[in-house]
């Protein structure tokens, strides 16, 4: 009886043993991938939504161009004002959009307040910190561009011009006193000519489009009337710059002579 009780010990303790050894299992000669472990979402955590963003990004003219070309034809359509003129003048003005008038208050053509009541910037311009207009987007600035020109009577003349008569339309902007840069007209038209931007203006006018013939720039036939200041405003040099280009020691001209407007 002894032994029977002895010999039940020893295989209860032998099973108990091998109950706790561990399981070994060949390992798999497969890769295993790690997957990253999912958070769930949270109750009471606020998402937030990421801003969609209005204003492009342009990082050069010819993408400055692509994005308000379409702007600008439409200002074409609505007032008049050759689309080549309004993309060169946002081009000038705004540095391409990277100008900071441009970037911190949607302003492409450097308006100025002039009784203007809404939001305002204040920039170095002519004098320090002058007073400029704050627009809520690009296309209102397009827009105030055209009502700025088409609703002032010293802008008036340039209606006149044929809308495909891109020099003409230069020259008169700095004429009529929108710019104080004497070369305004020339760098305006060496951006549409560069660019080829009176393409846009042919697309609004269709068949109406007429290439204009314009008195050549190298030259100038002094008529009745004419005074070295008046012909120097006219072509944006100064009346010391065509005494130079002419030789001339006074300001006396006679009519019929010939007067060179830019060096050989």
């Amino acid at each position: 009886m002894r032994k029977l009780v002895v010999l039940g010990v020893v295989c209860i303790f032998v099973f108990s043993c091998g109950s706790r050894k561990k399981i070994i299992t060949k390992k798999s000669d497969s890769p295993v991938e790690e997957i990253s472990k999912v958070e769930p979402i949270k109750e009471g955590i606020e998402i937030k939504e990421t801003t969609p963003i209005s204003k492009p990004v342009v990082n050069s003219t010819a993408q400055y161009i692509q994005v308000y070309k379409s702007i600008a034809m439409k200002e074409m359509e609505s007032y008049g004002i050759p689309a080549s003129i309004t993309l060169a003048q946002g081009i000038l003005e705004s540095g391409s959009g990277k100008g900071r008038l441009a970037v911190k208050a949607n302003n492409h053509f450097g308006i100025k307040c002039h009784g203007w009541t809404g939001k305002k910037i204040y920039h170095d311009d002519d004098e320090r910190q002058e007073c400029f207009r704050k627009y809520k987007s690009a296309e209102t600035s397009f827009r105030d561009h055209s009502e700025f020109l088409a609703n002032r009577k010293r802008y008036s003349k340039l209606f006149d011009f044929k809308k495909s008569d891109y020099k003409n339309w230069a020259r008169g902007l700095r004429k009529a006193g929108y710019a104080t840069d004497r070369k305004y007209p020339q760098k305006l038209i060496s951006i549409i000519e560069r660019y080829e931007l009176y393409q846009y203006d042919k697309i609004i006018l269709g068949n109406d489009y007429q290439i204009v013939e314009v008195e050549s720039e190298k030259e100038h036939k002094v008529s009745k009337g004419d005074t070295l200041y008046s012909i120097s405003k006219k072509y944006g040099l100064t009346v010391s710059e065509l005494q130079k280009l002419n030789n001339l020691k006074d300001n006396t001209l006679s009519i019929g002579q010939i007067l060179k407007l830019q060096s050989n």
